[in-house]
């Protein structure tokens, strides 16, 4: 009996060691992050073991189910919480998932940022510039400029109100984007969904080459060019400057979306495809020189009126400008109350390059031409002269 008692006694003692010793467990302070065993689980609050000897309880907008570890807890589950409070009116930790999982977000990204790996975000709302995309609780930013080229918002004219439209319309939906901008002093997040695309993309790009013809329809129309659908759902810009050898100033004065079009691609470029339609015409401007010479003169259409002159058309093809040093303005004068859109005028030509297709006008002034051929005094005095002894003959 003695024996037993001894034995118990003993396992007293260390069972009432083991209690003084966590009685010296040092408390955690707000700030603190600790690791505990989840007790309960429910949507409204999660109960956590603290090494057996604190509770803590973490509710309300304090639970975080961004962070996959905080989405679906069970009893046993080991996870981390952030202190908020040293003890709550039942005498347990106040704790929160949010601030870790906050931290754990921007862990993440900065991650993704230095790997230049990929990140789901959630597009929350929308602005002229671009989308407020969000990655767990944190919002970064997608431009514009960095959306993919199947969700970036082809509006004719650059209307900044369809524009925005369109925008809004991907509230709610899920990009998969790469980190450009990243800072979190500053709270800022950049996003891009191009840089993701274009990495998916560069495979199929692989097989193309500068110099090579397409076949493909018209997607969309803008007011810098035309989008081209090709091959397997490959996608390539026409610039206006590359539709025809003429000046265009609108792509819809050409084309149509759902017309068909062959292109010849001029440029690949981080992911995009330039193609170009008048590389399969003739250039007219390698037989200017057999039309038009420098000093002759040639009448013209004026098309557009701009600050530094006027683009004159001389032919289907060819587009003149006459700059305004060459148009005998009156001190003053402006070119609106002078010229008008559609009159023809006499121009002499001052200038040619083909090379670089162009071609300087000057204005030949009517009236002054009128001035200069009529007979001066003096001829006019001989003239009649002339006519008197004409008659006495």
């Amino acid at each position: 009996m003695s024996e037993k008692k001894e034995l118990n006694n003993e396992a007293l003692s260390e069972e009432f060691a083991s209690l003084l010793n966590k009685d010296d467990h040092q408390i955690p302070q707000v700030g603190d992050m600790v690791k505990g065993k989840v007790v309960t689980a429910s949507k409204s609050e999660v109960r956590l073991d603290i090494d057996g000897v604190l509770m803590g309880v973490v509710r309300g907008p304090e639970m975080y189910i961004e962070i996959d570890e905080y989405a679906d807890l069970k009893p046993g589950d080991e996870v981390e919480a952030t202190v908020i409070e040293t003890e709550n009116e039942s005498g347990e930790l106040e704790l929160s998932f949010r601030l870790v999982g906050q931290e754990k977000a921007w862990n993440n990204l900065k991650s993704a940022f230095k790997e230049k790996t990929p990140v789901e975000v959630k597009i929350v709302d929308a602005n002229k510039g671009g989308l407020i995309a969000r990655y767990c609780q944190i919002n970064g930013f997608l431009p514009v400029s960095q959306l993919s080229p199947e969700n970036y918002p082809r509006v004719s004219g650059g209307d900044k109100g369809k524009i925005l439209e369109k925008l809004k319309n991907f509230v709610g939906q899920e990009f998969e984007v790469s980190v450009t901008t990243l800072d979190e002093e500053e709270d800022k997040v950049i996003f891009s969904e191009k840089d993701v695309w274009n990495k998916k993309q560069k495979p199929s790009l692989d097989k193309y080459k500068v110099g090579m013809v397409i076949e493909g329809k018209i997607s969309a129309i803008t007011n810098f060019g035309v989008f081209v659908n090709f091959d397997d759902n490959m996608e390539g810009l026409i610039h206006i400057s590359e539709l025809a050898w003429k000046r265009v100033d609108s792509p819809a004065e050409l084309f149509k979306v759902g017309e068909s079009v062959k292109a010849e691609i001029v440029s690949i470029d981080e992911g995009k495809i330039f193609l170009s339609t008048k590389k399969l015409q003739p250039d007219p401007w390698k037989a200017v020189s057999e039309k038009y010479k420098v000093g002759s003169e040639v009448e013209g259409e004026v098309v557009k009126i701009n600050p530094f002159g006027l683009f004159v058309k001389l032919d289907e093809e060819i587009h003149g400008l006459a700059h305004v040093s060459q148009l005998d303005l009156a001190p003053k004068e402006k070119l609106n109350d002078r010229f008008k859109i559609g009159e023809k005028r006499k121009f002499a030509v001052v200038s040619l390059n083909s090379q670089e297709h162009r071609l300087g006008l000057k204005l030949i002034d009517e009236d002054q031409k009128k001035e200069e051929k009529k007979p001066t005094k003096t001829e006019t005095k001989k003239s009649k002269e002339k006519d008197k002894e004409e008659d006495k003959k």
